[in-house]
């Protein structure tokens, strides 16, 4: 069955508190999302970020975001009171969310429920804690990177930067109570998660998720197990992920991940990445792969270089990865992120796992890329795939058309048919991928709107005002929902009839 959704981070939903999270806001959007014949609702990862707020630098792959917890629903519990939560000024506009207010502010209250909460020898919290084995890792991890001012864990003492024995026992028996902290951090996230992703499933709409290929050097991964990268003796990376020069970015792009050491992961089987796509899996039901063309080849950048003009292909593990997962876990739903850089190579890889790619519509009409501007024209597109008119990397629709060329303006209007307006070609772009072959049709909040650059969600290669922008509780009008709902009926994408 076709189906269509619609793109909103967690973080962009509307709340009282500074940022979107698990509370009645969630439950409101999945009700308009049912009610709109949406069937789909994506976000992004959910990992707990630091320095430049973005998802794709979690501190954690497995680990949740303390920002989502509803504080409303710890107020229900009775561990916080509403004027505790209503105390903070969480920000001057609720249409950006003020990560430096929550990151000075959000903790107190979670503190402040942990102790008025007495769950520590709870069955429940205990149970929490041994069904998660990453949680002891993660947990001294964030109580050690407190413990030093917010340092990374390559500048801590030698002993805990290498895991000494003696060294992890004295500050797990040091920072016990921080440590306990942390892990009821998780056990609010997940227990919250878990209540909403059930409300979805009672609605009939599913969880697109979202797991970054690569993992923060400051994290609790690259920590817990440095075997896993490409790492030297001093535990430094000896070359960083990124993507080569083209005609967006000059000088490339560098990422600065630590990249992974695949014949170890071969020779244990992949026994990493089965266990964090089990576990992703069971907090959505269909799963994006972001950068899947690193599976084919990654590239490699020597660690200290300050742009990626240096760096270079090297062969990935290919269908091996995926043959390991599949053994383990069975067919699940994939959708593969390979835009960009595109090789033959790439695309014979997605046809032999089976997975759907991505085509972004906006891609269909740079002049810059005509070798394979085609594979987005949506009269190319093959069945298994999910079409998007934009991601969240991308900029809004409204945004795009009054970025591009005069040229690529008249090809996409020519192409679509379309009048003269901006807000012409915003919902012809947007019918026009509802109504291709794609089993799923995802559109960006804003798209559906009809917003321009100040609603854009992130700028790759840039530090500033990503991650930010917020949907606003009356924006989802009864009229906009109608009219979601009556292009989706149109086009036979599983609305009510």
């Amino acid at each position: 069955m076709r189906e269509s959704g619609i793109l909103l981070p967690i973080s962009s939903l509307p709340s009282d508190y500074g940022i979107g999270c698990f509370d009645e806001e969630a439950r409101r959007f999945i009700d308009q999302l049912a009610g709109a014949g949406q069937r789909v609702w994506q976000v992004l990862p959910f990992g707990p970020t630091g320095y430049g707020d973005s998802p794709y630098q979690p501190f954690s792959v497995y680990a949740g975001n303390p920002y989502f917890i509803s504080l409303k629903a710890l107020v229900e519990k009775g561990w916080l009171s509403r004027a505790d939560c209503e105390s903070v000024n969480w920000g001057s506009d609720p249409r950006r969310v003020d990560y430096g207010t929550l990151y000075n502010r959000r903790f107190v209250l979670l503190q402040k429920a942990f102790a008025a909460s007495g769950i520590e020898n709870t069955a429940d919290f205990q149970a929490f804690i041994r069904e998660n084995p990453w949680l002891d890792d993660y947990a001294l991890f964030m109580a050690l990177k407190n413990a030093h001012s917010g340092a990374s864990w390559q500048d801590w003492e030698e002993p805990l930067k290498r895991r000494d024995p003696q060294a992890l026992a004295a500050v797990r028996e040091r920072y016990r109570g921080e440590i306990t902290f942390q892990c009821f951090i998780q056990y609010c996230f997940f227990t919250q998660w878990r209540e909403i992703l059930d409300y979805a499933h009672s609605k009939q709409v599913r969880i697109l998720g979202d797991i970054p290929i690569y993992v923060s050097m400051d994290s609790a991964d690259v920590w817990a197990q440095p075997r896993l990268f490409q790492l030297d003796e001093a535990l430094r990376p000896a070359a960083v992920a990124g993507c080569p020069p083209d005609a967006f970015a000059p000088g490339g792009q560098l990422w600065g991940n630590p990249l992974y050491d695949w014949d170890y992961h071969q020779k244990d089987h992949f026994s990493w990445w089965i266990a964090r796509t089990r576990f992703t899996f069971t907090l959505c039901d269909i799963l994006r792969i972001d950068h899947f063309r690193g599976f084919e080849a990654y590239f490699s950048i020597p660690a200290g270089d300050r742009d990626a003009r240096n760096g270079h292909w090297v062969q990935g593990p290919g269908m091996a990865v995926f043959d390991a997962l599949r053994e383990a876990l069975g067919e699940r739903e994939i959708v593969a992120e390979a835009l960009g850089y595109v090789t033959d190579e790439v695309r014979a890889l997605i046809r032999r796992t089976g997975f759907a790619d991505m085509k972004v519509l906006q891609f269909a009409f740079d002049a810059r890329d005509t070798g394979s501007a085609s594979d987005y024209l949506p009269h190319n597109y093959p069945e298994n795939c999910v079409a998007y008119t934009g991601t969240h990397d991308n900029a809004t629709l409204l945004g795009w058309q009054q970025e591009i060329s005069p040229a690529e303006l008249d090809t996409a209007r020519r192409y679509l048919c379309t009048g003269a307006g901006d807000q012409d070609l915003v919902w012809a772009m947007v019918c026009a991928a509802l109504r291709s072959v794609a089993k799923l049709a995802v559109i960006p909040i804003q798209d559906y709107l009809g917003y321009g650059g100040e609603a854009r969600m992130n700028k790759p290669s840039t530090q500033e005002n990503n991650w930010t922008w917020r949907l606003l509780k009356e924006e989802l009008t009864p009229a906009l929902l109608e009219k979601i709902g009556a292009a989706t009926r149109l086009y036979g994408r599983g609305g009510a009839q």
